[in-house]
């Protein structure tokens, strides 16, 4: 069945298979994840709730290791989280995380993740994600500017004009 709107006039179609590609070399940061048995559902594959808890394990470890965000100062909320599921994951498959910057504002910013796994020493992509991170003031309860050392950081890290 197909169910039309009324109003839009032309049909939107898109290349899905090209939404989906997404290249690991374009990241400078990568870190290894572990496999928890809570992470798997009934089907024998890891739960697609976990994916967003892989992107969040992931971008601690990047803001750590490449900006050194200084979590005492500035609070970081997510404003928004999408992830787009490939391939699955299922028990034994060693899997790691791609991170990188790919947007900077002036309070938000955006982070890009690629979740893959390894098979015959070869990457297979399992799923793309992003979040938008809005810099919070917990005490004023509103956003704020990103501190300008840490902007600096993410530039010269993600090599960012």
């Amino acid at each position: 069945m197909i169910f039309k709107t009324f109003w839009r006039k032309k049909e939107n179609k898109t290349d899905t298979k090209s939404e989906l590609e997404i290249k690991t070399d374009h990241f400078k940061y990568r870190t290894d994840l572990e496999m928890r048995f809570t992470d798997l559902d009934m089907m024998g594959h890891v739960n697609n709730a976990v994916y967003f808890t892989y992107m969040e394990i992931g971008r601690t470890k990047y803001w750590k290791q490449a900006i050194q965000w200084d979590w005492k100062k500035t609070g970081v909320v997510i404003g928004k989280a999408e992830n787009s599921y490939i391939k699955p994951i299922h028990p034994g498959d060693k899997i790691s995380i791609y991170v990188r910057t790919s947007r900077i504002g002036n309070t938000s910013f955006d982070l890009e993740y690629a979740i893959v796994k390894l098979k015959n020493n070869e990457e297979i992509l399992c799923s793309k994600g992003k979040t938008v991170c809005v810099v919070y003031d917990y005490e004023s309860k509103s956003p704020v500017a990103i501190p300008e050392k840490e902007r600096s950081k993410m530039i010269a890290f993600e090599q960012l004009a």
